[in-house]
């Protein structure tokens, strides 16, 4: 018997339910949402609409009414561009790049930054200004940053805009990674929008291999200590000893990484089972020598976005060693403030750009990687100092943070006592081991993991995804949990 209710729960929106990829009513909605897809495969423009039409309908369910916004963005974005493009004098090209500039980051701005920017007012200037609560539309910094690279593309002369509005708009507005990407630079993704569709079975495969990966990562692993370990321990630090404390932060540094790849994964697969190529994302990023390296590892779009749009913007490598180090700074600095409204989150940008341009004034990634030995510390001083950093950007404000390290300092050398806390959380510490052995296993493991999933069959690979969905059933609790990167 259909249960109407139900059904009405999924098309409706609630800011209490977003819809979420590692949900029950997002897999019942894109079977329906694919079946028809296969069957306009052969009728672009059609198809073209049919997913824009789904794609608004996802963001509807994140983020309610505020989907117009996100057309009003496309719009917006693609005639000043395609001004931009006919345009023939550089001083009208360029007025017109400053508007979309302003425009993007007006927006940006006000739902994202006035809260923040009056909270430090009032405090600086004993003001009493004061604003609602805004709503922050979900995704609202990944979908800016991509329109805003389409938009600075065509004014570099890099790229020629979409041939309409609509095929901007699918661009934009791409369900898979709409809320919180990979970042999709218009070149790589826009001229696919032309070519025929098709799928190999080895891409099938693929896709299948990172959508049951994604899955585990953030369904299983990040989800289960989350709620069973790290979120108690941050929330009330001095309720736990200091070698809890210490786990805690072990566990949010395997928790994120799971969370924010696992997402980028199931994105990347959906998007490959709808012909769509996206750039990946992550290469196990704890595995990295130096902090250089972490970033060209972890989150590697948005990386890429801050030095070709920032970083490079600003002068890059080109005006000098002072100039460079400084450029390195503020790029992970604004990163920081990009990540949110708060200066916890500048601070933790602060501290990965200062220790960027240390790296870069010594050298140190290639001195760190002559040896075993040497790869052997700077792995391990690398992947703590990330993991301090992460202190800051998971807790509640500066006193929560300040709480944790200080609570750590108090470690004492004791493993009869460390092994009864391990023994007392006993799933949770079997969660985050196998967690960390599947990402510090060598790459040539993963390759060979990736070739044996391929040779399994079609009804294997169903069975699996199956089995998948049953653990994440047994082992969930009892509200899905949100991305941590859909705040931002």
């Amino acid at each position: 018997m259909i249960e109407w209710n139900v059904i009405w729960d999924w098309l409706s929106y609630d800011p209490q339910k977003p819809l979420l990829f590692n949900s029950e009513a997002f897999l019942y909605l894109f079977l329906a949402f694919f079946f028809i897809y296969i069957l306009l495969k052969d009728v672009r423009r059609l198809r073209i609409l049919y997913v824009i039409a789904f794609s608004l309908f996802f963001y509807y369910k994140c983020s309610g009414i505020y989907f117009l916004l996100l057309i009003f963005s496309s719009f917006v974005d693609f005639y000043i561009s395609d001004l931009i493009y006919k345009s023939k004098k550089t001083g009208t090209r360029k007025w017109l790049l400053v508007l979309s500039c302003v425009i993007n980051l007006g927006v940006l701005a006000y739902f994202k930054y006035t809260g923040f920017l009056t909270e430090n007012f009032n405090a600086l200037f004993s003001g009493d200004l004061s604003f609602d609560t805004i709503f922050l539309p979900i995704g609202i910094s990944f979908y800016t940053f991509q329109t805003m690279s389409y938009t600075i593309d065509i004014y570099r002369r890099e790229l020629e805009p979409a041939r309409n509005v609509w095929d901007f708009m699918f661009f934009v507005s791409f369900f898979p990674q709409l809320v919180a990407g990979p970042i999709v630079r218009a070149k790589d993704f826009i001229p696919q929008i032309y070519e025929k569709l098709y799928l190999t079975k080895k891409e099938l495969s693929y896709a299948f291999y990172l959508i049951i990966g994604g899955l585990i990562k953030k369904a299983v692993i990040s989800d289960y200590i989350s709620v069973n370990f790290v979120d108690r321990v941050f929330n009330f630090p001095d309720n736990y000893t200091a070698f809890e404390n210490l786990l805690a932060v072990y566990g949010y540094t395997l928790q994120i990484y799971c969370d924010f790849s696992g997402y980028s994964d199931i994105a990347i697969g959906l998007a490959l089972l709808l012909g769509f190529q996206l750039p990946p994302n992550f290469r196990t990023p704890y595995q990295s020598i130096s902090v250089t390296e972490f970033w060209r590892r972890w989150h590697i779009s948005l990386s890429g976005w801050l030095r070709d749009y920032l970083y490079i913007s600003m002068g890059g490598n080109r005006k000098g060693k002072l100039r460079t180090y400084f450029n390195l700074f503020m790029t992970m600095l604004l990163g920081g403030l990009w990540h949110g409204a708060s200066w916890k989150f500048v601070l933790w940008g602060a501290m990965h750009g200062s220790v960027l341009a240390v790296e870069k004034a010594f050298n140190i990634p290639k001195w760190t990687s002559k040896n075993i030995a040497l790869k052997l510390i700077a792995g391990i001083l690398t992947f703590h100092f990330v993991a301090f950093c992460w202190i800051f950007f998971r807790a509640s404000d500066f006193t929560n943070a300040l709480n944790i390290i200080d609570n750590i300092g108090m470690l004492e050398w004791s493993p009869q006592n460390w092994w009864s806390v391990i023994a007392g959380y006993q799933n949770v510490a079997i969660i985050m081991l196998i967690g960390f052995l599947w990402h510090f296993i060598p790459q040539k493991w993963q390759d060979q993991q990736l070739l044996n999933f391929h040779r399994i069959p079609v009804v294997g690979k169903v069975v699996l995804f199956a089995a998948t969905i049953w653990i994440i059933s047994a082992t969930a609790s009892s509200e899905v949990q949100p991305f941590i990167y859909f705040q931002f």
